[in-house]
C-alpha cells in the first residue's frame, strides 16, 4: 500500500476516525498504554476519542476507575488499564528502574533513604488512604526525608515504579497517590511471553501500520523482546508493505473504509497521535516537526490535523465565560481552511463546556 493509504489506517488505528470503543476503559484496553504525562492533554486525549462526552464525564469515569496513571515504560506517565499495570511495570518499567541508581546519586538520595521513603508513603497510605502530592511531601518530611528541588518527585516516581503506589485523580489541580494493591486488588498475572505477546498486539492494533522500530521506542524494550513480543502475538498481527517498507498492523484495521478528504481533528500536544511512533514523517515534516516541538525540548504543542497531516498547531486561554484558542497554521490556509479549523475546535469546547473562541495571528 502507499503511505497515504497506511496514514488512513492508522488514524483508524488511533480511534481518530469515530465508530470505536466508547467508554475510557475501553479506549484505555485498546491502546494498552496512552501517554497521560501532561493531565489536561491526558484529559483530552480521552475526550477526542468519545464524541460528545464531556472533562466532567471523563473525570467520572476515572473516579470510577476505568484508568489509571502510572510510570509504564520509559519514565512516562501513562493512563494504562488498572489491572494490567503491575506486569507492565515488571516488564517495561524495569528497564528504566534499573537506571534510577544514577539520578539518585545525582539527587543526593542513597538507596537506604529511597526505600525508606517507599516505607512512608506505604504506611501514610495504608486502609485506603488517597494523599494529595503535597500530602505525600509532607509525610516524607515527617518521616525524616528531604524533599527539596526535584527530590520528592523522584521518590514519589520511585515508589509507583517500585508497585507500590499510583496516580488517582486529581482533586483540585494537584495529583493524588493511592498504594496499587488497594486502587486495584484484583491485577492480571501474564507470563513473560504472554505479556510480551498482549503489549505487541495492543501496540500494533493501536498505532499499526507501524515498524517494529516504533514499537521499540514506544516500549523501551530490547528489540530481543520486541521480536518475541511480536512472534507470540502470532495471527493477532499481520505485516503489510508500505512503500517498500515492512509495517504491522491488526487485521481488522486493514479493513477499514477509505478516510472522507478533509478530515479535520484537534489533538492535544502530547498524544499518541504522534508520541506514538519513533519515526512521525507520515504526519509531519521537519518543518512541521520542529514547530511541534519548538526548541526539540520534549514539550509538545497542541495540533489540528487534516487528513491525518499536522496543519496547525494551537494553544487554549480558559476563562470563565469562554476558552479562546489561538491557532497558528503550519500550511498555506485558504479561508474554508480556517473554518474547518474552527470547527474542528468546537467539540473540545463542547467537551469544556465552553463557547469557543478562536483566534487567527
Amino acid at each position: 500500500m502507499d503511505t497515504r493509504t497506511a496514514l488512513g489506517l492508522r488514524m483508524t488505528s488511533l480511534l481518530l476516525r469515530g465508530g470505536g470503543p466508547s467508554t475510557v476503559a475501553e479506549i484505555v484496553e485498546w491502546f494498552g498504554a496512552m501517554q497521560a504525562q501532561e493531565i489536561n492533554s491526558g484529559l483530552w486525549s480521552l475526550g477526542a476519542r468519545l464524541p460528545g462526552r464531556t472533562l466532567d464525564e471523563v473525570n467520572a469515569a476515572l473516579e470510577r476507575r476505568e484508568a489509571i496513571r502510572t510510570w509504564p515504560m520509559r519514565g512516562t506517565v501513562h493512563w494504562v488499564p488498572p489491572a494490567d499495570a503491575r506486569w507492565m511495570l515488571e516488564v517495561m518499567g524495569v528497564r528504566t528502574l534499573a537506571g534510577a541508581w544514577k539520578r539518585r546519586d545525582t539527587l543526593g538520595i542513597d538507596e537506604k533513604t529511597a526505600d525508606r521513603s517507599v516505607e512512608i508513603l506505604a504506611s501514610a497510605l495504608a486502609g485506603g488512604g488517597r494523599l494529595t502530592r503535597s500530602e505525600c511531601m509532607a509525610a516524607l518530611v515527617e518521616g525524616g526525608i528531604p524533599v527539596t528541588g526535584q527530590m520528592g518527585y523522584h521518590l514519589l516516581w520511585y515508589a509507583a515504579q517500585r508497585g507500590v503506589t499510583v496516580i488517582a485523580p486529581h482533586v483540585g489541580k494537584e495529583q493524588t497517590f493511592v498504594l496499587l494493591d488497594e486502587w486495584v486488588p484484583e491485577q492480571r498475572r501474564p507470563t513473560r511471553e504472554e505479556a510480551l505477546a498482549l503489549i505487541a498486539q495492543r501496540y500494533f492494533r493501536s498505532h499499526g501500520p507501524a515498524t517494529r522500530a516504533d514499537f521499540g521506542r514506544w516500549t523501551g524494550l530490547t528489540m530481543t523482546d520486541c521480536k518475541i513480543g511480536v512472534a507470540a502475538a502470532g495471527d493477532a498481527l499481520t505485516t503489510v508493505d508500505v512503500d517498500g517498507l515492512e509495517m504491522l498492523a491488526a487485521p481488522e484495521v486493514l479493513d477499514a473504509a477509505p478516510a472522507a478528504e478533509g478530515e479535520w481533528l484537534a489533538l492535544p500536544g502530547f498524544d499518541e497521535y504522534l508520541l506514538g511512533y519513533k519515526d512521525r514523517a507520515m504526519m509531519a515534516d521537519a518543518t512541521q516537526l520542529a514547530a511541534v516541538i519548538p526548541g526539540g525540548n520534549g514539550v509538545f504543542q497542541s495540533t489540528l490535523v487534516r487528513d491525518g497531516r499536522v496543519a496547525a498547531t494551537w494553544k487554549r486561554t480558559l476563562g470563565r465565560k469562554a476558552v479562546t484558542v489561538t491557532v497558528h497554521p503550519l500550511i498555506d490556509f485558504t479561508p474554508a481552511d480556517h473554518c474547518r479549523a474552527a470547527e474542528a475546535l468546537e467539540p473540545y469546547a463542547a467537551y469544556l463546556g465552553l463557547p469557543l473562541i478562536v483566534k487567527n495571528p
